[in-house]
């Protein structure tokens, strides 16, 4: 089982935290999108990342200095957003991190696949990016099957926890024979199941944390997540898609 999750937009430097176990696996394509960041003028790199000029200053002073070898975090510490606040990885054992490191990948627009004790440094960027890299209009482009690819010889079986933004670079490429669970976190409202961003990011970081905790590899046992009051809701659920809601939200 691989279990795929998005990244952040936040993010930490902790050279002073675990050290990396490696460099990410796809750090030639990273270093060619850096380069495609790189060769934008100012405006334009604001205008891509859709962002304030505070927030602008600050990436493109560390766009200009990156270097994706030197000075890195492991990428589970690094991402500061709310699945990873929920997932609360500064306070693992040494057992949930050992889950996480064999189960979890992240999906990066930046660095495609991420292992969580690969080692990363802080950028700004979406796959749904209109970036132009190598000849490729955008993004999921660029990648292309890459990272399906790797996924796919990595399991059978992928848990997607991820938002519809990145699990996109990952799903249209996968082979037949390898199985795709997504998750559900929302409420019932009016006889359909309604999911709100902020509440769904801290779902998936929570199932993230009980996975590990429980040190789930069977899909049977995913259905027993009953963390932040959801239920698993059989009659809303399908083959390739588990439901989880909130008792009682009916209105």
């Amino acid at each position: 089982m691989r279990i795929i999750l998005s990244p952040a937009k936040k993010m930490n430097v902790g050279v002073d935290s675990l050290a990396p176990g490696a460099l990410p696996q796809f750090l030639p394509e990273a270093e060619c999108i850096k380069l495609a960041l790189q060769a934008l003028p100012g405006k334009g790199l604001q205008a891509l990342w859709g962002c304030n000029d505070a927030l602008a200053a600050l990436n493109i002073a560390r766009l200009r200095a990156m270097d994706l070898q030197h000075n890195l975090t492991p990428a589970i510490l690094a991402y500061e957003g709310i699945a990873y606040r929920y997932m609360a990885p500064s306070v693992f054992e040494d057992g949930h991190f050992a889950y996480l490191q064999e189960h979890l990948r992240i999906l990066s627009g930046f660095y495609g696949l991420l292992r969580p004790f690969d080692g990363v440094t802080p950028y700004r960027l979406e796959m749904q990016a209109k970036l132009s890299v190598d000849g490729h209009r955008d993004l999921y482009g660029f990648w292309g099957g890459k990272l399906a690819n790797q996924l796919a010889s990595e399991t059978d079986f992928v848990l997607n926890l991820a938002s519809k933004e990145y699990s996109r670079a990952v799903q249209p490429y996968l082979p037949a024979g390898v199985r795709v669970l997504t998750c559900t976190f929302g409420a019932v409202k009016g006889g359909k199941v309604v999911e709100k961003g902020t509440l769904c990011k801290m779902a998936r970081g929570q199932m993230v944390r009980w996975l590990a905790e429980h040190q789930v590899t069977r899909r049977a046992d995913i259905r027993h997540f009953d963390e932040l009051g959801y239920r698993f809701a059989s009659g809303y659920s399908t083959p390739t898609n588990d439901v989880f809601i909130k008792p009682n939200t009916e209105r």
